[in-house]
């Protein structure tokens, strides 16, 4: 049996830091780390900016949503895609093999990070700004977050130390 402590899942907006802090995190807890975009593209043998492309969004998340339910990982920090918050399968599965924490950032900071939003595989309905997406993702990142961790202001090595001293107050996890 797979405890809520064995795995740690960082969700967030697009540049919020998942696969930044993620590494540095596996690291600190001598963790492996699982960047479940890389998963998708090895599974699927594409690009994300492809499957999208040949499958539009709502076949991308459905292909999303497939590969995180499935996901099976031990003593991992799991880094999955921004929307990944959409399927429901797939967050049920996360919350059951890992503690899910929310990266939380202001939007404005993630203007700043984020470059080229197609490259970077992110899913725009059509006609939807930016803005848009993160009114529409932020609740359901609070939703299914067992800790919120709020960025703003903080460079990646300092999220992960109070990340770390957070896990380590309500776990008493020690590493």
């Amino acid at each position: 049996m797979i405890s809520k402590l064995d795995n740690i899942t960082l969700i967030g907006m697009p540049a919020s830091g998942k696969s930044t802090v993620g590494v540095l995190l596996a690291k600190r807890l001598g963790y492996s780390f699982v960047d479940v975009d890389i998963v998708i593209q090895e599974q699927e043998g594409r690009l994300l900016k492809e499957i999208i492309a040949e499958e539009g969004q709502e076949g991308f998340m459905a292909v999303e949503n497939r590969i995180n339910a499935g996901l099976k990982a031990h003593h991992s920090v799991i880094a999955p895609g921004g929307s990944v918050i959409y399927g429901k399968e797939a967050m049920e599965h996360l919350k059951k093999i890992s503690t899910v924490v929310y990266l939380k950032l202001s939007y404005e900071s993630i203007e700043e990070r984020l470059g080229n939003l197609v490259d970077r595989g992110v899913v725009l309905k059509d006609g939807m700004t930016l803005r848009d997406l993160y009114e529409e993702r932020v609740p359901y990142y609070e939703k299914y977050a067992d800790i919120i961790m709020d960025e703003n202001g903080l460079d990646a090595g300092k999220t992960v130390d109070m990340l770390r001293s957070i896990m380590e107050e309500k776990f008493g996890l020690t590493t």
